[in-house]
């Protein structure tokens, strides 16, 4: 008997049973934390990776951007990009190197917006440089020849694709559509000059809106941000650091170090070349050029075709479809082709004697300056502006009838190379039926396989190697 009670009262000693047991309180998550403040080398290194990863033109750029610096490395919101995005879209210039710029600044200051913009660009000019020096060089030998007869129709097809693609996006009225016939029309038929064309468009589009304004508010931009991928270095609430407050000194500055730069650099070439040297006209033209790049790079091609082409006659029309497909091979944002212009230019023309690759460099190096340095400008000077209206920014009036007008404009550069690949000798001469087949099937594996550029130019370059063996 005592020894049941002494059992009963060990029993009740005892631990319950585990389905008795109540069920342990799970341990709160941590909140997750804003990742730490980036060296100024962390940013440097990845800038420069940057540099040479960025293939795919602006929206493979951008998107990559937006995986590394917002999804993964969680350097920026998703809203603090979108809204430094806008900006960059109002601008004329490459917008992803734009991009690229605005973070580097906000993170680092002025020059950490220097570096990011500059290695952006700094590896697709020295790639550039010796893809077009082996163009020069060996460009009629029969391995090289094959490669870039298979590539030429591809770069056609790219060219359609993009007016497509700007098309979709851009000509949501009737009216936008007009505006892109008559711009497609006066420069395929009347060979109205491309400044004129956007000053046209501009002028449209702001006094339409006054009358209309449901036609030129349709524009494009990138709405709001839609996902949330944990805290941000630069949250959507953090706020504004110091340095990229509005004052009417820092912009002053800004934009007296940028005019200044740009003086000094026109001041030498004068000083060696005078007005009508070779450098000097590069630099001048493509100042003009980096100011009309509404569109991104195909929308400038038609302008730098007219002066590069027709007017100085630095290269000719199918070494301007090469380089366009040398552009389209190499990392960094298309409008890069202008380096291959300048290099072609550079050795054309002799720029410095007896060394034709070192003219072509120097050429291509100016080339790029000119082209590019207003693009930090704008950033510089106006992201202290748009870090005072978050989340109220989008396309202006102007700009809708531009880029609508930049769509009839990459036509028209679409059936001008069409025109040069498929009769290759004028319309005298022979219809090439091989090419055109080379490019119906490109623009069916952009339209409806969505294939990407790359897979696309190497497939193509394959091909057309392929065809020269069998010659």
């Amino acid at each position: 008997m005592s020894g049941s009670i002494i059992e009963r009262a060990l029993q009740a000693q005892q631990p319950a049973s585990d389905a008795a047991a109540p069920a342990p309180v799970p341990e709160p998550e941590p909140e997750p934390q804003a990742p730490p403040p980036v060296g100024f080398g962390e940013a440097l290194r990845f800038w420069l990776k940057l540099g040479f990863i960025s293939f795919g033109g602006p929206a493979g750029q951008i998107a990559l951007m937006h995986t590394e610096l917002v999804e993964r490395r969680r350097w920026i919101s998703e809203r603090r990009f979108l809204h430094a995005l806008n900006y960059c879209m109002l601008l004329p210039g490459p917008e992803a190197q734009q991009l690229a710029t605005y973070i580097g600044w906000l993170l680092h200051r002025t020059w950490g917006g220097v570096a990011a913009g500059a290695l952006f660009v700094l590896p697709s000019l020295f790639i550039l440089v010796a893809l077009s020096w082996i163009y020069i060089a060996f460009g009629h030998v029969p391995l090289v020849a094959g490669i870039f007869y298979g590539i030429k129709p591809a770069v056609t097809a790219l060219v359609l694709h993009a007016a497509h693609r700007i098309g979709t996006r851009a000509l949501r009225h009737a009216w936008l559509w007009v505006i892109a016939a008559a711009a497609f029309l006066a420069i395929f038929a009347l060979d109205v000059p491309f400044p004129a064309i956007v000053l046209a468009a501009g002028l449209i589009g702001h006094f339409g809106a006054r009358r209309a304004p449901q036609v030129f508010t349709m524009g494009g931009g990138h709405g709001a941000a839609k996902a949330s991928y944990g805290p941000a270095l630069i949250d959507d609430h953090t706020p504004t650091p110091e340095h990229a407050r509005f004052s009417r000194h820092g912009l002053m500055k800004v934009l007296g170090v940028g005019l200044g730069l740009w003086a000094g650099a026109m001041a030498l070439l004068l000083a060696l070349q005078g007005w009508q040297g070779t450098l000097t006209q590069m630099g001048w033209f493509f100042t003009k050029a980096a100011l009309l790049t509404f569109g991104g790079a195909y929308a400038v091609l038609p302008y730098v075709y007219q002066g590069a082409v027709e007017h100085h006659q630095w290269l000719s029309g199918v070494q301007m479809i090469d380089g366009l497909a040398l552009g389209e091979t190499t990392p960094g944002p298309l409008i890069m082709v202008v380096a291959f212009v300048g290099f072609v230019g550079g050795w054309a023309k002799e720029v410095i004697a007896g060394a034709p690759f070192l003219g072509g460099a120097l050429a291509a190096t100016v080339v790029t300056f000119f082209t590019f340095l207003p693009s930090f400008v704008f950033i510089l000077a106006g992201g202290p502006l748009v870090e005072a209206t978050h989340g109220k920014l989008g396309f202006t009036a102007p700009l809708t009838a531009i880029t609508a007008a930049v769509v009839g404009v990459i036509l028209n550069l679409a059936l001008f190379f069409a025109w040069h690949v498929l009769w290759p000798q004028g319309f005298s001469g022979p219809f090439d039926a091989v090419s055109a087949l080379i490019a119906v099937g490109a623009a069916v594996a952009l339209f409806r396989f969505k294939v990407g550029v790359m897979p696309l130019l190497g497939a193509c370059a394959a091909l057309g190697l392929a065809l020269s063996f069998l010659r």
